[in-house]
């Protein structure tokens, strides 16, 4: 039975699954199972995950009459909230009738690509496309946005929407993967689980694949070993769902009851009304007021007019 139910999460992923992303779907549908006991019956049943093919393929040309941007990141692919650090790069799609070309951005502390176009060409417009994308949905304060040294990127035109939008461009060197590490590795998880597997015809055809394959899949289920084996909406949402506890205050306590000390007045009876308190030194009323000790009156229209009479 288990085994079925392997086989049953293999072929929801498009046979692209392993060990360790099968046995968080299980997990989380409440089958316990170790590592070595799944790694076993998928040996037994012929079940794998798709593998990255290792190849090397130079598709960044650096146009040396323009100034690239400078190395902001480091290496240092790392971001404690969203929209602090984009990633971004493009890559060719074989098709029969011609390349296709595929331009992302992708957020560095979910792994969710936050933006992505395609073109018939490498040109600017296709990075500016993409990178609007990104702006258009997430709306972001100050990001960095990186890049390789690529012309589309270096770009007067995509310089010139970086200052217009407030974003701050960061590249890394020319050749050098690691310098774009992040933006890399999705590209291979995409070649190795999607067009490495699939032949298309049209240009059509593989476009509306590959957007299928992003927003239905990728996005909102694909699970990653970065972020706990979750995928990047759903890591967003524990984010988002922390981020509201923290800035929710706690509740009063048992006698957490405000004082009146400096409480709007009634404009009927220009007394201070009861229970409604906007004063940041207002305590609790832990011990109430002796007699006389700057007591309130009560808010009752009758019980103003009584006092009032005897006083007089």
């Amino acid at each position: 039975m288990l085994t079925q139910q392997i086989k049953a999460t293999h072929d929801m992923s498009d046979a692209t699954y392993g060990m360790p992303r099968i046995r968080a779907e299980l997990h989380d549908a409440g089958i316990i199972a170790s590592r070595k006991r799944i790694a076993r019956l998928m040996r037994q049943a012929h079940i794998q995950g798709v593998s990255r093919r290792r190849g090397f393929c130079v598709a960044t040309w650096r146009d040396k009459s323009r100034r690239a941007a400078p190395d902001l990141v480091k290496r240092q692919f790392v971001a404690t909230d969203i929209n602090q650090l984009w990633v971004a790069d493009m890559t060719y799609i074989p098709t029969w009738a011609g390349f296709v070309y595929l331009a992302v951005v992708t957020d560095v502390y979910s792994r969710k690509v936050v933006g992505w176009a395609f073109g018939a060409n490498m040109t600017a417009d296709l990075v500016i496309n993409a990178l609007n994308m990104a702006l258009l949905t997430r709306k972001p304060q100050s990001v960095i946005h990186h890049s390789d040294q690529g012309s589309q990127y270096t770009s007067i035109e995509f310089g010139a929407r970086c200052r217009q939008m407030g974003v701050r461009p960061s590249m890394g060197t020319v050749g050098d993967a690691y310098d774009n590490a992040m933006a890399e590795s999705f590209f291979a998880t995409l070649e190795c689980e999607l067009i490495d597997r699939r032949v298309w015809q049209t240009h059509t055809e593989a476009r509306l694949e590959i957007f299928s394959w992003i927003e239905a899949w990728y996005n909102p289920r694909r699970r990653h070993s970065s972020i706990g084996q979750m995928s990047p909406i759903n890591f967003e949402r524990q984010h988002a769902k922390r981020q509201k506890s923290i800035a929710t205050p706690a509740p009063h306590g048992e006698h957490g009851l405000p004082t009146g000390c400096c409480a709007p007045v009634d404009k009927t009876t220009h007394v201070p009304n009861k229970g409604t308190s906007s004063c940041p030194q207002a305590g609790p009323v832990d011990n109430p007021a002796p007699d006389g000790a700057n007591r309130h009156t009560p808010t009752d229209v009758k019980s103003v007019e009584t006092a009032q009479v005897e006083n007089l």
